[in-house]
């Protein structure tokens, strides 16, 4: 697999490269706090960490068992309530760390959206630029007719993206009202 990373075209090569470098460069700029809340729920996402809950839960129940059947005191017998405020806390943690963990992910979707659109706009822009070229090509050209085309000329104007998301936001007016 990994030779055929190596086999890439070097704009692709560069291109896996540099958003690599978004990628680390979002991870690095992290402070010790996110990194150990991704590290936590990391661990708590794997299968392991079920099983490592199943026998802490059973372990639990067995020993508080264990010793009401040798005629001591349990510290948590059944229906185990403190069993259940434990687990009610280690869930309202376990939320949180998800939900901390999910808004530093968001923050790496919104700038490769930012990107990703920054890039779109960048090649319409080039796009317009090579119809304008080839139009010019076109009415220069002596074995070309020269005739009109208003479609190629609309399309050579580079499109404004402020007009273009006050569409967008008009149409979602329409659409949802």
């Amino acid at each position: 697999m990994a030779d055929d990373v190596l086999n890439l075209p070097p704009h692709i090569e560069d291109t896996v490269q540099a958003i690599a470098a978004v990628h680390a460069n979002h991870y690095k700029q992290a402070t010790p706090l996110q990194r150990l809340v991704r590290q936590v729920t990391a661990a708590a996402g794997r299968p392991g960490f079920v099983v490592f809950l199943t026998v802490i839960i059973l372990g639990w129940i067995f020993a508080n068992l264990v010793i009401m059947w040798t005629g001591r005191e349990a510290w948590d017998p059944p229906p185990f309530s403190g069993l259940a405020g434990i687990a009610s806390l280690v869930a309202l943690y376990t939320t949180i760390l998800i939900l901390t963990t999910q808004r530093h992910d968001d923050e790496l979707a919104c700038h490769r959206e930012m990107l990703t659109l920054e890039i779109a706009i960048l090649n319409e822009q080039k796009s317009a630029k090579i119809i304008q070229i080839l139009e010019q090509m076109r009415q220069n050209s002596s074995h070309l007719s020269n005739r009109a085309d208003n479609q190629a000329e609309v399309m050579a104007d580079s499109a404004d993206p402020h007009l273009i998301l006050n569409a967008l936001k008009d149409a979602h007016k329409i659409n949802e009202g």
